[in-house]
């Protein structure tokens, strides 16, 4: 009986050890739940947004100049459209996919001189949609 109780507490400290790594990103995927949007690892931010897709693009674009970021152009892409700016060493794309015709979902993805992404600027467009939307 005392080996099959030092054989689970050697196990589960050897999985505590183990996952010692992802109590950080649970940390961080629980505080990040708080602010309504979703990054995947690759840095890119998601939203769906309760609001049709032009209202939604039009204040992307809004959230662009806000920030003083260089809107360069639109895109329709299947159904979806595209929207690109660059700023200081950056690139932005962000992809507008209608899901009804009163819900849309914004994917930004900033990329930091070329296979680097900057996940924060994509969130910070993200918010500025967001309140841009919340004033209209």
């Amino acid at each position: 009986m005392k080996m099959t109780r030092l054989v689970q507490i050697i196990s589960i400290g050897g999985l505590i050890w183990s996952l010692g790594g992802c109590a950080v990103a649970l940390t961080a995927v629980g505080v990040g739940a708080g602010t309504a949007f979703n990054h995947t690892l690759s840095g890119i931010a998601y939203k769906t947004f309760t609001a049709p897709l032009p209202k939604v693009k039009s204040a992307s674009i809004g959230a662009l100049n806000r920030m003083r970021l260089t809107h360069t152009s639109n895109l329709n892409q299947g159904g979806n459209e595209v929207v690109k700016a660059t700023g200081k060493d950056r690139n932005i794309e962000i992809v507008l996919e209608p899901i009804s015709s009163n819900s849309t979902r914004m994917r930004v993805i900033a990329r930091n001189g070329g296979l680097f992404y900057d996940s924060a600027t994509a969130t910070e467009i993200i918010t500025q949609t967001e309140r841009i939307l919340r004033n209209t």
